[in-house]
């Protein structure tokens, strides 16, 4: 699959031509609230509702079958009538948009639809043949669709006599990009003609081919209906199965499937039965997200998300990465090989960052660039997979990069103490300083390992940092105060309380299992896990991204409100290390919660509204589902419980559980630690014993 270069200046949709979703602001001000739309009066008919211009269609409610390259966009309906999103895609390319079934004239009455994989989904619906029988139907149709273009459709009898029933099979296609599909410019369906046992449709921009086993009795090009008579005995069933391919192209080859899926197979039990489908979701939605690099087909990584992201997201794609290390070190190594190789090297301001687009930062600061955070997450990231076990020739290989990467961050400071955007006038932001602190501490540790220079200025630097911060980035008030979401170049202080700033609590692994010291101390370190944990940011369905009761708070804003489980992620782990084990339990219980709901798939984001009983989270219509952040933050709430933090190259592993086993009895198996499987188990009382691990592995103190 071709995935396009990021752009600088890209919004968030990695989809050529999907409209950007951006709600960046001015950084001193946030942007008042639109006037609330006027209500038809009595008797006014209402307008049909136009999508507006860059407005995403809802995707919330749809059944998104991956195997990246490809994907199937389903409603519960089961049939595909070519509105909105439905359809087959391969490459970004909607290869079938409608699929409609009749059988004996009739249109199936719909009664189920559940994903059975990450790539699968079935649906069932039921026919009454006539009405002489009763209101009881004797046919079931089911309906077997995976993302590789493969859908299996299954008559099922109950009737207590033969059946002799015309099934009839509607097909169009439209070969429209997914841009254009997403913005509402499909274009009219295509010209179909016969082709060997089904259908083909052709354009300009390529050719798709729906074939059928077995071959249909009739098949009729300008309605693109083919046409079966099947005989079912009492009791009895017969299939039909659908082949959809570009013409030339054979079946998906999916990364995830065979030997090849860099992530360990892991699997987890315990009281909370949540825990066990959660991890196997996640991990299934990550291999469904995988893609290799074009020109290396040895590395891969994970697309963002889908249906609006099957591309190359640098920032998140480390970010995955990291989370996941408890899986293995490979996707680690792919995803650092795959951006190494774009790093920009001529001399200038920028040389040495991994490149990456701008992001909507919420309605209190302008949009941030993600090559930023993606050059700080490289470092980082490598310094860690180290730990976890990544084979000294891959360090050697990329420990360049992350040097050039470290050398960006000593050279964008200057004289400066805070790292601001790197445009001029550009804010110095919360999570961007919590990223280059332990950008520069796990870098310092990494280089002095492997006997390079540049530590003593990395750990001189974060040591300058940490004082200042501690006094010129923290607002005080009479409740204790907060950090600030960022310092302007005036010294003016953003003074609202943003789930970003679970990030300074967010140290990094060092080695024998200690963590890197964090930018706040002891008593604001205090503070912040209090508001991280109060009902303003915790809505009981996990961290919202902006305070409830701030200026610009919508419970719907990706970055002014929503949850996501990310940044959830993210504060638990630095609450459970930092001793706060009582607000990292709340936050903890409240994304399994919400990932439950969302039948264990969590989304990119949801709305950050307050949880109440016997309610559910809101979804938000435009989130990617699934996304890689998302799921591999599923990975990391559960593996956090444990506190495994391995130092591979010394040979150790220190277990650090959380003590209060928030979700009782967990057992953890097949993860990977020093490049071997490793097993863990922790009790209802808080401890945690290893039961299988690589040989010669000592546990640590």
């Amino acid at each position: 699959m071709h995935v396009p270069a990021p752009s600088p200046v890209s919004g968030r949709s990695e989809v050529a031509g999907v409209p950007k979703r951006s709600d960046g602001g001015q950084a001193d001000r946030p942007r008042l609230p639109a006037p609330a739309p006027r209500r038809p009066s009595a008797g006014q008919a209402l307008a049909p509702v136009a999508r507006r211009p860059g407005a995403l269609p809802p995707a919330h409610a749809s059944l998104v079958c991956v195997a990246l390259p490809a994907l199937a966009v389903s409603t519960d309906q089961g049939q595909l009538n070519g509105r909105g999103l439905e359809g087959f895609y391969r490459s970004g390319r909607r290869m079938l948009s409608r699929c409609q079934v009749r059988v004996a004239g009739r249109e199936p009455v719909a009664v189920q639809a559940r994903m059975l994989s990450a790539d699968s989904a079935r649906f069932v619906a039921t026919v009454l043949p006539s009405t002489e029988g009763g209101p009881d139907p004797d046919v079931v149709v089911e309906r077997i669709r995976h993302a590789d273009g493969t859908e299996r459709i299954t008559l099922h009898s109950a009737a207590s006599r033969p059946l002799r029933l015309p099934v009839e099979v509607s097909l169009g296609t439209d070969l429209a990009e997914l841009g254009a599909v997403a913005s509402g410019r499909a274009g009219p369906e295509l010209p179909a003609s016969v082709h060997d046992s089904g259908m083909r449709g052709s354009s300009s921009r390529g050719h798709c081919v729906v074939t059928a086993v077995p071959a249909p009795k009739d098949a009729l090009a300008s309605a693109g209906l083919l046409r079966w008579e099947v005989q079912l005995p009492p009791g009895g069933s017969q299939s039909v199965e659908l082949r959809v391919r570009p013409d030339g192209g054979g079946p998906v080859r999916a990364v995830s499937h065979g030997a090849s899926s860099p992530l360990a197979s892991a699997r987890a039990v315990g009281d909370d039965p949540t825990v066990q489908r959660l991890l196997e979701t996640s991990v299934a939605d990550l291999r469904a997200l995988l893609l290799r690099d074009p020109t290396h087909p040895a590395d891969v990584y994970v697309a963002a998300g889908a249906p609006w992201r099957c591309g190359l997201a640098p920032a998140e794609a480390l970010a995955a990465a990291r989370m996941t290390l408890p899986l293995g070190t490979r996707l680690a190594v792919g995803t650092l090989r795959t951006l190494a190789r774009g790093q920009l090297k001529k001399p200038g301001p920028r040389s040495g960052m991994i490149p990456g687009p701008t992001r909507a930062a919420g309605p209190l600061l302008p949009p941030g660039c993600t090559g930023v955070e993606a050059t700080l997450l490289f470092p980082a990231l490598l310094a860690e997979a180290w730990r976890w076990g990544t084979p000294e020739a891959d360090m050697e290989e990329l420990l360049p990069t992350a040097e050039r990467c470290l050398r960006w961050l000593l050279d964008a400071l200057g004289d400066n103490t805070f790292l601001p955007d790197p445009h001029p006038g550009g804010p110095a932001r919360c999570e961007t300083q919590a990223h280059a602190h332990r950008a520069a501490l796990l870098g310092a540790d990494l280089l002095d390992a492997h006997g390079s220079a540049g530590g003593t200025d990395l750990r001189q630097w974060a040591e300058r940092l940490r004082g200042r911060f501690r006094e010129e980035f923290w607002v005080a008030d009479r409740t204790g105060g907060r950090p600030a979401a960022a310092r302007l170049p005036d010294g003016r202080l953003i003074p609202y309380l943003t789930g970003s700033a679970a990030h300074l609590l967010d140290t990094g692994l060092l080695g024998a299992g200690a963590l890197a010291p964090g930018l706040l101390d002891k008593v604001q370190t205090e503070q912040l896990a209090r508001l991280l944990g109060g009902p303003t940011m915790d809505s009981g369905w996990g961290l919202r991204s902006l305070g409830a009761k701030e200026a610009g708070y919508n419970a719907f804003g990706h970055r002014s409100g929503a949850v996501r489980p990310h940044e959830t992620a993210v504060a638990v782990t630095g609450l459970a290390a930092a001793g706060y084990e009582k607000e990292a339990g709340s936050l903890l219980r409240g994304a399994l919660g919400a990932a439950e709901a969302f039948g264990h798939r969590l989304p990119e984001m949801y709305a950050g509204e307050q949880r109440v009983a016997g309610g559910a989270p809101l979804p938000h219509p435009a989130a990617c589902r699934p996304a890689a952040v998302s799921a591999a933050a599923g990975v990391q709430l559960l593996t956090l419980l444990a506190g495994i933090r391995p130092d591979a190259p010394a040979g150790t592993v220190t277990l650090n559980p959380v003590r209060s086993a928030p979700l009782g009895e967990l057992g953890l198996t097949a993860l990977r630690v020093a490049g071997a499987p490793f097993s863990v188990r922790v009790s209802r009382l808080g401890l945690a014993m290893v039961e299988e691990a690589a040989d010669g592995l000592q546990l640590g103190v």
